[in-house]
């Protein structure tokens, strides 16, 4: 077993984050260079997903894990599983998603892939006693990227920690981020951006969550230095396509500064570039 730090949340349904920081893995994270950091996007091939209202969506957990004693469930804590399958959509090309599975054209059959690879990342978390289909007990990036991997979808995955390193990552492809989901943000304002939501570190932390970073929308900078307030991030969330912006929501890096503690970043790639 490596050398793992490991906070753990409640998991609920939408909710299913742990934080899982692998030093072994962070000692090999990109560093930050002085590499050009630009305005850039990458768009999912899949609909936005929605890990909840399962039954509406016609997925039935018994009838996924068939003889694993589950029952029909109509929410799972699956967001690792989830955010994996957003960011694979985005990484692979079409054809490529269609040969491992994946339906870029079914927002329901997106949603089923991504259950199994919950299922997945929570075997991969060896540190967990608990897997699903037996308990819907979260899983992690970590767990996620390991089980990408072990598909041989990715063939590998790097980390970053600091603001710098995110927006670097973010030049070469979207990055999971696992984080705090703090209740205040369960509705964004019209703009989707966090930030604007008076006193939300104030509001109780609803448990962790994992999202994909889809986008570098602004880039700021003061004295040729990153500006980290005016600095804006698009995330896409998986609670579906109704919540916030099309599902997906924006926040500065002064937030992820703020929160970054808690926050782990990784990136699964295949040979360094989009497939």
């Amino acid at each position: 077993m490596p050398d793992l730090t490991v906070r753990e949340y409640d998991p609920s349904p939408g909710l299913g984050r742990h934080q899982v920081l692998d030093s072994r893995s962070l000692a090999y994270r990109r560093r930050y260079d002085g590499q050009p950091i630009r305005p850039t996007a990458w768009e999912p091939r899949i609909p936005v997903l929605d890990q909840s209202n399962l039954l509406a969506q016609g997925i039935h957990t018994k009838a996924l894990f068939n003889g694993s004693g589950v029952d029909d469930v109509d929410a799972l804590a699956s967001c690792t599983g989830n955010a994996a399958a957003v960011l694979l959509s985005t990484i692979l090309t079409k054809e490529a998603c269609a040969a491992a599975g994946l339906d870029t054209d079914n927002a329901a059959a997106a949603e089923t892939w991504a259950i199994g690879l919950y299922a997945d990342a929570t075997t991969c978390d060896q540190w967990h006693q608990y897997t699903w289909p037996t308990q819907d007990c979260g899983s992690s990036g970590l767990g996620a990227a390991k089980a990408l991997r072990a598909r041989g979808l990715i063939d590998q995955y790097g980390h970053a920690t600091t603001a710098e390193e995110l927006c670097a990552l973010l030049q070469t492809g979207p990055v999971l981020m696992g984080m705090p989901w703090y209740a205040a943000w369960d509705t964004p304002p019209a703009n989707g951006l966090l930030d604007d939501i008076p006193d939300w570190d104030r509001s109780p932390v609803a448990g962790g969550h994992e999202v994909v970073i889809t986008a570098l929308e602004a880039v700021a900078r003061i004295d040729g230095d990153l500006s980290y307030d005016h600095t804006v991030l698009r995330a896409q969330n998986s609670w579906s396509a109704s919540w916030s912006d099309h599902g997906s929501f924006r926040f500065s890096l002064d937030l992820y500064q703020r929160l970054r503690a808690d926050i782990d970043l990784i990136q699964p790639r295949l040979d360094g570039s989009r497939a």
